[in-house]
């Protein structure tokens, strides 16, 4: 029988490495791409999986942008860059994310002392929604108050948490569980119970805190099963049950399999069928700039354990 505990926190030991590894990197010019292939291979490299495509989304771009095949975005000095990564060992996933604002010699010269000081200010500000949210963790807490110690620490910047994203619980093979860990006091009764693991991560802003789809997608899950007239399509969906039934994946990946430009058309037609679901990249409404921080913890009598310290 596979221990559970340890395969997570094997799981959050490789997560945490790749994360400061690919931390490093972050400079003015990196291409996206190229951040996120780094991630993706680093983590397969260990023999963990990759529990969801590697994230990295900029600036007002809040989540869920990962790179499309050719992607030839680049990130440049002052971008605040959310890189959020995951791996599973046994079925058993550490999910984790950071800020970093990409530094640069010129960094005065494109920002001026107060817009540094406010981006710098946004970054903190989801540290220590995070931190707060931590020391309130153990058995029996509800989760709206694990939101209330994270609406208060992000409050005391001056800053707004994201309140249309949340934290999730984890469980074999599935990456949202069913427990949702607000960013606020949404007055959610649901108690933390003793050995559930958890992934926090409050996101901060000077804008409204609200996030809406952008008009493109580049992640995916599957489904379920269904019959489709064009071969392609067909052999595509296939594909993605045998390969990726339980978690998230990327069109990017199915390039490696099937022509670029009918992965495409096929996972459109797979969307429209809801024989995948599609994540579209969330942008905050008014096009605030935003800030993460994750840790994934298992939940204790007296406190939590974090795995991907």
């Amino acid at each position: 029988m596979v221990d559970e505990i340890k395969s997570y926190e094997e799981a959050g030991k490789i997560v945490s490495k790749v994360r400061s590894d690919a931390s490093k990197m972050i400079q003015n010019g990196l291409p996206i791409l190229d951040l996120v292939e780094f991630v993706e291979s680093e983590i397969l490299k260990t023999g963990a999986g990759i529990a969801f495509p590697c994230n990295v989304s900029i600036n007002e771009i809040t989540a869920h942008y990962t790179s499309p095949a050719g992607d030839t975005n680049k990130m440049v000095t002052g971008d605040l860059v959310k890189l959020d990564l995951g791996a599973e060992v046994n079925g058993y996933i550490a999910d984790s994310a950071v800020t970093i604002m990409v530094p640069g010699d010129n960094l005065e010269e494109v920002f001026d002392e107060d817009t540094l000081e406010l981006n710098q200010r946004i970054i903190d500000a989801s540290a220590a929604g995070l931190e707060a949210a931590i020391s309130t963790v153990r058995a029996g807490v509800k989760v709206c108050e694990v939101g209330r110690a994270v609406e208060e620490a992000i409050a005391e910047y001056n800053l707004n948490p994201v309140r249309n994203l949340t934290g999730h619980s984890l469980e074999h093979w599935n990456l949202h569980a069913g427990i949702s860990v607000p960013n606020y006091d949404n007055n959610d009764p649901t108690i933390l119970e003793e050995g559930q693991a958890v992934a926090i991560e409050p996101f901060a802003t000077n804008g409204e805190g609200i996030v809406n789809d952008c008009p493109y997608a580049y992640i995916f899950s599957f489904l379920q099963s269904k019959l489709f007239r064009m071969k392609n399509t067909q052999r595509m969906l296939s594909y993605i049950e045998k390969n990726y039934r339980y978690l998230p994946f990327s069109g990017r990946w199915l390039t490696e399999n099937f022509n670029e430009h009918r992965v495409n058309s096929g996972l459109k037609q797979l969307g429209d069928a809801m024989a995948i679901y599609t994540y579209a990249a969330l942008k905050e409404r008014t096009g605030a700039w935003v800030s993460q921080k994750e840790h994934t913890l298992i939940v204790e009598s007296d406190g939590c354990h974090i795995t991907t310290l």
